[in-house]
């Protein structure tokens, strides 16, 4: 994110060095990545009244250009047409410094050219370079371009935590140094005027209320143009391209507030109202971006009354009813869409914008409207806009602040400090925190647009923040309890590699990633496979879903160095594609072990080939390990395992896993001589038993 320091000086003082400023975001947890100074490589660039242009003697797409800089006029050759009497424009004369130049006097065509007139580009601004910049008209000649671009700015580009969206705002931000520095906080509240003469009469229907909580719809008639510069620029400073003053206030308002908005053209939306729904499996919808997208009934769209696709919620709007030069009124959508719905439709759909990215991450609910109104509000300002004084907002279950139990005490356990109940309180009163109470009795209400704030060591991090991690001294931890120590899981699956070890078989680690044809080869499920987008090797493209083909390529290893004699095993996670409606794959942890070559007996017996009852004589001992009285193996037949010698392995009337001879097309695949033996369980199904 790209926070101007003036853009941060709206809200509150900022009266700190560059410098002290980079730490105290970085203590905060905002990470500043890179500090850009645009007007630093500008120097000597004056504002100047055109006076005259006229054609250039000797070249047709030149123009000679007569200008008064305030203390004195002069000439410059210039090769944009869009410059005429009257305009006030940038002049970087002879002597004058701009971004990797240096200007000088020089002949062009014949004709000298006392520096140039400069676009965008040409002063850092962005890589619009086709026209000259025309700068306010009321801008007297000889003033300074920067101050009047604010090129003497400072512009902060933060790294943020995916847990604080809440910074992804210049609000957010301000909020933050205010706080640390001990600085007023001063958001205006906005006030948009209302004009009775507008009427709204448009519909807003919710028909999927679990993914868009609220949705609020204004109109107004506007006059569409080019934003003022003072906009532009913040815009370009944050990282945006301008477009036109309406689609510029709703990325301006986004920007500022952390609040994604989009406005239609109310005449092109069928029936003046708008549907929330799913989206119907096959749907489809041209975006922005010109391109045509299919859709599942999992997205949420944005449709007019006939139910017609404007817009993928929360994502990108469509072609067909995005405001344009022609775009008398608008409706101005604000909405809250739950987060998790948007993070799946912007994953599958590999769209992700700027709107996505802070819908994914959760918005203030309760501040939908407030942000509208500041949209209307720089409408009215920037586009002459006439607001109808009726909203409809629907918002049927409005989003109540958590209330989150703080103990001094945990703080002070936790950080290692002896904070009092007052500087616990007072940490976290700037951050909008409601706090009340004492001692182990503080009960917080953290503000909905800080969704991050969830539970009581949250608010813990809150006031190490705000303290600083610098002021908290170094301290030896003394418990006067066993502190850590292994889950009971990581219990079982110790005594589970213990017995094995104990059986004569070596633990293996495999690579997870394998081929598709072993997996199909050995009879593993193919129906949910994880691909990778970018495999090291080409035949090693999917995560398993099966431990057992990655050991028995092992056992292929061995067998091609010489060892033919081999008892392996390994425990270690499958994956499995995530079902529908869900973000992230199943990852169970299975138990593979394989057996190969000869049973080495002599002299107590003779020597023997290994079968079928090796694995289970294995599974036995495993079971008695984990004391499990009530497992068995019953005949089965298994892909992966030779016909009628194979079965199911059954523990507390739930099947587990397979146990048997490898199947013969397997091992010639795998260069392997038969027999092979091989069990494989999943060892959450077996531990549960325990």
């Amino acid at each position: 994110m790209r926070a101007p320091l003036s853009w941060i000086r709206d809200f509150t003082p900022a009266e700190a060095s560059v410098d002290q400023l980079v730490a105290a975001l970085n203590q905060l947890g905002l990470e500043v990545e890179a500090v850009e100074e645009p007007g630093r490589d500008v120097r000597g660039v004056v504002a100047a009244r055109v006076l005259e242009v006229v054609a250039h003697p000797d070249a047709d797409r030149l123009t000679l250009v007569d200008v008064d800089y305030g203390s004195g006029q002069t000439r410059v050759v210039c090769g944009a047409h869009n410059v005429n009497a009257g305009d006030v424009v940038p002049l970087a004369p002879a002597g004058a410094q701009i971004p990797d130049m240096r200007l000088e006097r020089r002949k062009i065509r014949g004709v000298e050219s006392d520096g140039m007139l400069c676009s965008p580009r040409e002063l850092g601004l962005g890589d619009a370079h086709e026209g000259i910049l025309h700068l306010d008209e009321t801008v007297a000649p000889g003033t300074d371009v920067r101050e009047v671009l604010g090129l003497d700015d400072v512009v902060f580009e933060l790294d943020l935590t995916p847990n604080r969206p809440d910074a992804m705002c210049i609000v957010g931000v301000a909020r933050e140094l205010a706080a640390h520095f001990g600085w007023p906080l001063d958001v205006p509240t906005p006030r948009a005027p209302a004009d009775p003469e507008v009427t709204s009469d448009i519909t807003v229907v919710i028909e999927a209320p679990d993914r868009c909580p609220r949705y609020l719809a204004r109109v107004a008639r506007v006059a569409m143009g080019a934003s003022p510069p003072w906009m532009a620029q913040r815009l370009v400073k944050a990282g945006m391209r301008p477009i036109s003053n309406v689609v510029d206030v709703t990325n301006y308002v986004m920007l500022e507030r952390n609040q994604p908005l989009h406005a239609f053209d109310l005449e092109r939306l069928d029936g003046r109202g708008i549907i929330v729904r799913r989206a119907d499996t096959g749907e489809r919808i041209t975006t922005l971006d010109g391109v045509e997208r299919e859709l599942t009934d999992d997205e949420l769209l944005i449709c007019d009354a006939r139910r017609a696709p404007q817009a993928i919620a929360g994502i990108m709007g469509g072609g067909t009813s995005e405001v344009s030069d022609a775009t008398t009124e608008i409706l101005l959508e604000a909405a809250y869409f739950q987060p998790m719905g948007i993070a799946r439709s912007s994953k599958r759909l590999k769209l992700r914008s700027e709107s996505s990215a802070r819908f994914e991450r959760g918005i203030d609910p309760n501040g939908v409207a407030e942000h509208a109104e500041r949209a209307m509000e720089l409408l009215a300002d920037v586009a002459g806009a006439r607001v109808s004084p009726e909203v409809v907002d629907e918002y049927p279950g409005p989003v109540e602040p958590r209330r989150i139990r703080i103990r001094t005490s945990k703080v002070n356990g936790v950080l290692g400090t002896g904070l009092t109940d007052g500087e616990i309180l007072e940490a976290l009163r700037p951050l909008g925190i409601e706090v009340e109470g004492s001692g182990d009795g503080i009960t917080a209400r953290p503000p909905t647009f800080r969704p991050d704030l969830e539970r009581e060591i949250d608010l813990v991090e809150e006031v190490a923040r705000r303290i600083g991690f610098s002021a908290i001294g170094r301290t030896v931890a003394r418990p006067e309890e066993q502190v850590g120590g292994l889950t009971p899981s990581q219990r079982d699956r110790r005594t589970v590699a213990d017995v094995l070890v104990g059986a004569g078989l070596s633990e293996t680690v495999t690579v997870p990633l394998v081929s598709p044809v072993d997996l199909e080869r050995a009879g593993a499920p193919l129906d949910r496979l994880v691909e990778a987008a970018n495999p090291l090797r080409a035949e090693e493209s999917v995560l398993r879903t099966r431990v057992l083909p990655g050991l028995l390529r092992a056992v292929a290893r061995n067998h091609a160095r010489g060892l033919a004699d081999v008892g392996l095993f390994e425990l270690g996670r499958v994956f499995l594609a995530p079902r529908k409606k869900e973000l992230l794959p199943d990852e169970p942890y299975h138990l593979a072990v394989a057996i190969a070559g000869t049973v080495r007996r002599s002299p107590v017996e003779p020597d023997r080939a290994v079968d079928g009852h090796d694995p289970v004589d294995v599974l036995q001992q495993l079971l008695d390990g984990l004391e499990i009285a009530d497992g068995r193996v019953e005949p089965a037949e298994y892909a992966g395992f030779q016909p009628g010698r194979g079965a199911a392995v059954v523990v507390d009337g739930v099947q587990v896993g397979a146990v048997g001879e490898v199947d013969g097309g397997v091992l010639t695949a795998l260069e392997l001589v038969p027999p092979v033996v091989a069990l494989e369980l999943d060892l959450d199904r077996l531990l549960a038993s325990t």
